[in-house]
């Protein structure tokens, strides 16, 4: 039976993509420290991350900032989602995500706290959280007033000093997110 699992990262930031995370992990695949990526530290992510980009199958899907202004951030996520599975090109049997909904996949279970209890949603939110980091280090390269690389794209305090001093970045900052749309009102 071929078990797809699916989680996202990045639905609370102010900026960049939302990016799920799907995997099948096989049979004999065995990582007893697999649990929800934001448990884990970034060196230990890092690892299981080729560990299971080079023993299992998976994918990544994302939805744009933009994707994300125009049909909200939910249906962003749902899309996201749908696109990882729809990327590993392979028919599956059951689909398991984390969460209380599913996108519009077939056979597909949302299962609240599924990252801490399901080793392939974990493999999958892994797979996520490791994708967006790395985008959130290139976008810090190329505007490194941000510290993208430090809160990841997350409402800190200082993103939102850094947003006050140099506003929102085009096609990057979520514009229907309020503090991003506040900023035209200050």
């Amino acid at each position: 039976m071929i078990i797809v699992g699916v989680d996202e990262v990045g639905r609370g930031c102010l900026v960049g993509n939302v990016v799920a995370g799907a995997v099948i992990l096989p049979d004999d695949f065995d990582l007893p420290e697999l649990t929800d990526s934001k448990k884990l530290s970034e060196k230990k992510r890092g690892t299981l991350y080729a560990q299971i980009t080079q023993q299992c199958q998976w994918a990544v899907g994302e939805a744009s900032a933009n994707e994300i202004d125009e049909i909200n951030i939910l249906q962003a996520t749902m899309l996201a989602m749908k696109r990882a599975v729809e990327n590993l090109s392979i028919q599956y049997h059951q689909v398991l995500v984390d969460g209380n909904r599913c996108p519009e996949l077939n056979n597909c279970q949302a299962i609240i706290k599924g990252d801490l209890t399901e080793p392939v949603i974990s493999a999958a939110s892994i797979i996520a959280k490791v994708t967006r980091d790395r985008q959130m280090f290139e976008l810090d390269e190329l505007y490194p007033a941000y510290g993208f690389s430090k809160h990841k794209g997350y409402g800190t305090k200082q993103h939102l000093q850094a947003l006050k001093e140099f506003g929102a970045i085009k096609n990057q900052h979520r514009a229907s997110f309020s503090p991003i749309r506040n900023l035209s009102r200050c």
